[in-house]
């Protein structure tokens, strides 16, 4: 199985430790959703620590899917990651990593290591497309992390 990577990094105006902890809220995962993607929550069971669990339904009926990942690896502060049990890809991973700059700034990294089905056939057909669609969602996310962040913290002031 042929994987790829897919890496965003972001500076976030904010410690690591805070910015991990925004993204343990309940509804973080909904708040970071582009709008218009027909994403829902089915089920939840616990946080961002090893062995929750997120079920998802999207796209729209005829071709609405679930999606079920589970989360992973996690060092309270500086990183988490969940995996794909159930889904669209033939595998996917995806790491959210928290590394400090400084003690009010911190650079926010989603790497994400997935394969689509099919093989090359997978690739080839849908490829570009699922690459496109990555880079928008986490182009969004991490746009939508620093605004959700810096709107916690109220006006700025010199």
């Amino acid at each position: 199985m042929k994987t790829e990577l897919f890496i965003r990094r972001s500076r976030i105006a904010a410690s690591a430790a805070e910015v991990y902890a925004w993204h343990a809220f309940p509804d973080a995962l909904e708040q970071l959703t582009p709008p218009g993607e027909h994403v829902e929550v089915l089920e939840k069971t616990g946080g961002i620590e090893r062995g929750a669990r997120v079920m998802l339904r999207f796209g729209r009926w005829p071709f609405r899917r679930r999606w079920v990942a589970e989360h992973q690896d996690f060092e309270v502060g500086s990183y988490f990651s969940d995996l794909q049990v159930s889904g669209p890809f033939a595998y996917w991973k995806h790491t959210h990593s928290f590394e400090p700059e400084g003690p009010s700034a911190c650079i926010l990294e989603d790497r994400v290591e997935y394969a689509l089905p099919f093989g090359f056939l997978g690739r080839f057909l849908a490829g570009r497309f699922v690459r496109r669609k990555i880079e928008e969602m986490f182009e969004y996310r991490h746009a939508a992390t620093a605004r959700l962040i810096a709107a916690r913290h109220g006006p700025q002031r010199d």
